[in-house]
């Protein structure tokens, strides 16, 4: 059957995506709190707003946000066993299970790629204070960050091949984290304008990125596909290293390959240096309309190695898994039996092998450009009303957010507010509270309500945000 076809021979590439969604995964700022105007962290979004009271962050526990966006999810990849419970005694399966339809299988996913990002923002220790004409802040922050694109067409193919061919395009997968220590000032320009920007010190831990470019499978005769694919892994670390071992080929007479089975990494320091800065701006048009523009993490990081890993063929030729049984006790030959037909050629088309230490490289952090407009209502000034405009630029996980915020301020020491946004993954409703008597500060809030979770507690969605913080002010 040729819905059968494909299932372990990209059961390699599927993990990728199935541990994306299914793994506990940690943008750093609040978007639903960048009209609360006594959140102490609104800088972290425009370097020009400034805070009314000084303040200092609790240590690793002033500012965390988690979040996760993406356009598919675990409910894309992990269903219901049709099989359960007469010929199976497990309650889920993939969605390359022969018995869901097509139909069932791709439904959820995207026809163009498939994404999911995710962002950690620690604050380790942050400060605030009025001096020099102005408000000027000290943070030390880390960052983490993670991206998966994956075609629709690698999930097609993987599914529903055919006789067609297939240009399934490119795979990338990247992550990079890093320690930054951020100065900032802004100040009152006019009676109308306050300008502000900071500058950053990026201190590179790591950065891996793997991408397999031009992947097609092209229909070389009926019921035999060659495909290919330039597979490459750039992991940027200090002391890494990958580990390499011979291994059989299983064909036999065809001898050993060298294979990547491992890494090492042979102590801890600085793996790179880098510099960015936000830089912002907000202009008070009148007493009721304000509108506000900034420009976040424009830098770079230069990383010292760059240990390069290739995969050892760039093509292999497959013909498919033909009147093979799923169970055993239908006959024929069982599918683990033929996949094994192919295992040669797909260890050479899947596995990477260590090409050494490319001499250091430069990347981008990810920018991100925020535009806003406020607006205070005339008959109660409690109430604020604001519309933001986010988009955050990192290549193949660029995304962009539009936001629409309602704040409330019912008392001196509390305030707030409700928000719904609409993004390159999906729609969401986000909120915030930020409580501040004098002399504390806390705030908790989300970008994305987790809505439902599967067992393990993983958000179905792949969609979800939290963050909270603590700080002294005075």
């Amino acid at each position: 059957e040729k819905t059968i076809t494909m299932r372990l021979s990209y059961k390699h590439i599927m993990a990728v995506a199935m541990t994306a969604v299914s793994g506990a995964a940690m943008a750093q700022t609040l978007n639903s709190a960048y009209f609360t105007e006594d959140y102490q962290f609104r800088h972290t979004m425009n370097p020009a707003f400034a805070n009314e009271r000084n303040y200092v962050s609790i240590p690793a526990l002033g500012n965390i946000n988690v979040k996760m966006q993406g356009n598919f999810g675990y409910e894309d990849i992990i269903m219901p066993n049709p099989m359960y419970p007469a010929e199976s005694a497990k309650r889920m399966t993939t969605f390359m299970n022969p018995y869901i339809p097509v139909s069932t299988a791709l439904d959820g996913l995207s026809t163009g790629n498939n994404r999911i990002v995710g962002d950690v923002g620690l604050t380790l220790l942050s400060g605030g204070f009025s001096a020099w004409g102005g408000y000027n802040t000290v943070e030390i922050n880390s960052k983490t960050s993670f991206g998966v694109s994956l075609p629709y067409e690698l999930f097609e193919f993987a599914k529903n091949i055919g006789n067609n061919n297939y240009d399934i395009g490119d795979i990338n997968i990247n992550a990079q984290s890093y320690v930054e220590l951020a100065l900032g000032h802004s100040r009152q320009i006019n009676d109308k304008l306050r300008l502000g920007a900071k500058l950053k010190f990026l201190f590179g831990v790591a950065r891996a990125d793997l991408q397999m470019k031009n992947m097609k499978a092209e229909l070389a005769s009926e019921d035999k596909w060659i495909v290919s694919g330039e597979a490459q892994a750039n992991v940027s670390m200090k002391g890494f290293t990958y580990k390499q071992e011979d291994a059989d080929y299983k064909e036999e007479g065809r001898g050993q390959y060298q294979r990547i089975n491992d890494v090492d990494i042979d102590g801890a320091g600085l793996g790179g240096f880098g510099m960015a800065v936000d830089l912002g701006g907000v202009y008070k048009i009148n007493d009721d309309w304000t509108v506000s523009a900034s420009l976040l993490d424009l830098g770079f990081i230069s990383w010292s190695n760059d240990m390069q890993a290739v995969n050892i063929s760039d093509r292999f030729e497959f013909s498919g898994f033909r009147d093979v049984a799923v169970t055993r006790d239908r006959g024929g030959e069982k599918l683990g039996d033929k996949s094994d037909r192919y295992a040669d050629q797909l260890k050479e088309f899947a596995n990477l092998r260590d090409n050494g230490d490319g001499g250091g490289r430069t990347t981008g952090i990810g920018m991100t450009i925020n535009l806003a407009g406020e607006y205070t209502l005339p008959v109660y000034r409690q109430i604020k009303f604001g519309a933001l405009s986010s988009t955050r630029i990192r290549g193949a996980y660029t995304w962009t957010e539009g936001r629409l915020s309602a704040n409330y301020t019912p008392l001196k020491w509390i305030d707030g507010g409700v928000s719904f946004s609409v993004n390159s993954f999906t729609t969401s409703m986000g909120w915030v509270i930020n409580i501040h008597p004098k002399g504390y500060n806390f705030f908790i809030g989300m970008d994305h309500l987790l809505g439902k979770m599967s067992k393990e507690a993983i958000p179905l969605s792949s969609n979800a945000n939290v963050a909270l913080g603590m700080s002294v002010s005075w």
